[in-house]
């Protein structure tokens, strides 16, 4: 790659970085080449794709992120506290960096790392959950796929609410871990999820197929 490419390419990764942190992962891609400097066309001729500028920029910082995350609840001595410091920090996370809910929701499933990254993020979930149930503190119904579902509807709450009441997600996100606990469990009123039906779901909230 000539230097003047590799220039371009690196300011367009910085301009990337800045934008899916502050949109979303469907940020325009004509204003991350506006906000570099360069064409547009010189961004497709460099990375090709959205989804080859995605696991450029995103993925390895997401599965930092994210692993971090699940590595502090996994090692929490009490898995109650583990699985509320998971829910927590993802919460916050979405809160402030609305790419994150983009990787965990696999919204762009041609980004190959980064579905990479996904899949690893729903098995330490799983791992996060079943660890909490066999310590008798969340309720034995909760799925993984009930987690994702909470979380999406807490990231789309938390991005109406964020010029208006910022930490009001934590509010939000407090009341349903209490509803969590065992001791407050009753029978639900619907079957969960499949994860067919979640995909779908999914696909629904984020326009992909």
């Amino acid at each position: 790659m000539r230097a003047d490419a590799r220039r371009n390419a690196e300011k367009l990764r910085a301009a990337a970085a800045e934008l899916f942190s502050e949109r979303g992962l469907n940020a325009p891609l004509k204003e991350i080449a506006r906000r570099a400097g360069v064409s547009h066309g010189t961004l497709y001729n460099l990375f090709g794709s959205r989804e080859a500028l995605i696991d450029e920029v995103v993925a390895d910082l997401a599965a930092q992120r994210l692993g971090e995350v699940a590595e502090q609840a996994l090692a929490a001595e009490d898995a109650w506290d583990g699985f509320a410091h998971y829910i927590e920090k993802l919460g916050e996370l979405q809160a402030t960096d609305p790419a994150i809910n983009d990787v965990v929701s696999g919204r762009y499933p041609a980004a190959e790392r980064l579905m990479a990254v996904c899949a690893r993020c729903h098995r330490d979930a799983g791992r996060i959950i079943e660890r909490a149930q066999r310590a008798g503190a969340l309720r034995p119904d909760f799925t993984g796929e009930d987690l994702l579902f909470i979380l999406s509807a807490n990231a789309l709450l938390a991005h109406a609410a964020k010029d208006t009441a910022p930490d009001v997600w934590r509010r939000g996100v407090a009341f349903m871990l209490d509803g969590l606990r065992t001791e407050a469990a009753h029978p639900l009123p619907a079957a969960p999820l499949t994860p067919e039906q979640l995909y779908a779901i999914m696909g629904n909230l984020t326009g992909t197929p």
